[in-house]
């Protein structure tokens, strides 16, 4: 099966050497399931001429902003809705979680909340708790009218939201290890507020449920959808 990833950002470059991009983590995360993958550099105008060139797509995780002016926004949004009524799946992550529901009619704004950054536990709606590492500022405060809220956080209403069959989309990002975090700290946590940046840090010992969200992340992946 053929997983089509739309890039749109990239970690820091001295990561890049030992940990990957983040295209390349999304190889790891889901490693053992058969899939295949190509990536599109979406962040540099680079897309796939039709949603049936891959059997599902991933969009990655970014530093930028949905709501921003930045050319190659407008023909993403365009090609998650024309997949979207072709029900070629989408998988969204962070950026991707976001750019998703505001390709769909919800809204993302730059939460006057504050940051999350670090292990963070998500009440899923069957009453368990999966915990992932956070990192945005940025978050979906209202959803598409196709979405379903699968899991939330305290700080993150709409954590995890599911379209159906035709897409599924998370907020913090699964396929980020404890050890990337801590070096993407290092690099990054300059952005953040000292107290934030040091709870981050802290948290990274936590365990983390990566397993369990890679699991369902590729069943959603491989199921067969309706016509």
């Amino acid at each position: 099966m053929k997983i089509g990833i739309l890039q749109t950002g990239r970690p820091p470059e001295e990561l890049r050497d030992e940990h990957g991009d983040y295209d390349t983590l999304f190889h790891a995360l889901l490693d053992g399931n058969d899939f295949t993958f190509e990536s599109y550099a979406a962040l540099d105008g680079v897309f796939p001429a039709r949603p049936q060139e891959a059997d599902a797509w991933l969009i990655t995780g970014s530093k930028h902003g949905v709501y921003e002016d930045h050319s190659w926004i407008p023909p993403l949004e365009n090609f998650i809705r024309q997949s979207y009524a072709a029900a070629v799946p989408l998988v969204g992550i962070c950026f991707g979680h976001q750019i998703v529901a505001q390709a769909l009619g919800g809204k993302v704004v730059k939460f006057d909340g504050g940051w999350s950054v670090g292990a963070t536990a998500y009440r899923t709606q069957d009453g368990e708790d999966i915990r992932l590492i956070a990192w945005h500022q940025d978050q979906v405060i209202e959803p598409p009218a196709d979405a379903v809220v699968e899991a939330s956080s305290d700080f993150c209403r709409y954590a995890v939201l599911r379209y159906g069959d035709k897409a599924l989309t998370m907020q913090p990002h699964p396929e980020f290890t404890p050890e990337f975090s801590r070096v993407l700290l290092e690099a990054r946590g300059k952005t953040l507020p000292r107290e934030i940046a040091e709870r981050a840090d802290a948290s990274f010992d936590s365990p983390l449920d990566r397993a369990a969200a890679a699991e369902t992340i590729a069943n959603f992946l491989a199921r067969k959808r309706s016509a």
